[in-house]
């Protein structure tokens, strides 16, 4: 009976969604930009619900286990002002980088579910690299965009309440965060435009190839970004989610803000190929992208946290494996670490 009555509302539940379309953002055209929806100068990324119907239809996916082992989480310091940067993966595209005094997190999400209900959706394999409660004063959280395994606002309210960081975002996620009033201190970016963190570090927002959405009917109407950290140690790219295309946004990035010291890029979420090679990249890819970003060294991430995709938990490190062979690119030069494990990098440059 429940069923039935619910079938009877969708219409009207879909009516009401339709006619509650929120606005995000309001400014000029651009070149990726037509005065309601953001694109990729032009194209339009991701797929449509016919495309999930074939995909979720025919689809091969590989079993996950429950859970997977990891150590013991990280313990990080309150700080790190030695000249060295410190990254810990926290897990998916969650990583807390230190550096010169400052705390980053990038895309935090400490729910057990990446999903709209929290009974429900891609539940967590691996518990966080580091506990909540263990997290250094954090002083700004850099968001890429506005899908839930990147934006988790039960999460940024946590970090509200207990740090109060600065939050930066790409164009209309700030108004994601505002609405639900989760924040309390945003700055909204649009491609290519900069704000200061203290008087040595700079935050670039760069362009990715991807999209956005949290509701039926809000797609790209906030912008998705990139990160690019100017230390005076070398500049640190965070790709956040992207596909891989013709490498326009890699090169781009390399040119204009590289040579780059360390490259935090995905690996993973990228099978089926036909569906998913437009906004995620595959390890080969990522391993193309270290290179047209002219990166120093690069460290693996989203992967091995979510079930997003088809493939195995342990594909991308396999894969990745094998593309750092094909390309001729030394081992330790693109590398993965455990969940709670760390990256640290010495004082440079």
């Amino acid at each position: 009976m429940r069923w039935l009555l619910l079938l009877a509302l969708l219409p009207a539940l879909v009516l009401i969604e339709w006619l509650r379309q929120p606005v995000y953002y309001d400014g000029p055209v651009s070149d990726h930009y037509d005065g309601t929806r953001f694109h990729q100068y032009g194209q339009a990324i991701g797929k449509g619900l016919l495309d999930v119907i074939q995909w979720q239809w025919q689809a091969e996916k590989a079993v996950w286990p429950d859970a997977v082992p990891t150590p013991p989480p990280a313990r990080p310091a309150a700080r790190v002002d030695d000249g060295s940067v410190v990254v810990t993966w926290v897990g998916h595209a969650t990583l807390l980088i230190q550096l010169h005094g400052l705390n980053l997190l990038t895309d935090p999400i400490w729910a057990e579910r990446a999903s709209l209900v929290r009974f429900a959706g891609p539940r967590r394999v691996a518990p966080p690299g580091i506990r909540f409660e263990d997290l250094p004063p954090i002083d700004a959280v850099l968001i890429s965009h506005s899908h839930y395994d990147h934006l988790d606002l039960p999460t940024i309210r946590r970090l509200q309440a207990a740090h109060d960081p600065l939050f930066l975002t790409a164009l209309g996620t700030d108004t994601i965060l505002a609405r639900d009033h989760a924040a309390s201190r945003t700055v909204a970016l649009d491609w290519w435009q900069s704000h200061a963190l203290s008087e040595e570090l700079r935050v670039h927002a760069v362009p990715v190839r991807h999209w956005s959405r949290r509701r039926l009917f809000d797609r790209n109407r906030a912008l998705w970004a990139g990160y690019v950290i100017d230390t005076p140690g070398g500049r640190i790219y965070f790709g956040g989610d992207t596909g891989f295309g013709d490498g326009r946004v890699f090169r781009e990035a390399g040119q204009r803000l590289g040579p780059f010291r360390l490259a935090l890029l995905p690996i993973g979420a990228y099978e089926p190929r036909w569906f998913m090679k437009d906004q995620h990249v595959n390890p080969d890819e990522a391993v193309q992208a270290h290179s047209l970003l002219r990166a120093e060294r690069s460290l693996g991430m989203h992967f091995g946290t979510f079930q997003l995709t088809d493939e195995a938990i342990d594909a991308p490190l396999r894969a990745l494996e094998a593309a750092r062979r094909t390309h001729g690119l030394a081992p330790d030069a693109f590398v993965t670490v455990p969940i709670g494990g760390q990256l640290v990098l010495p004082a440079g440059p």
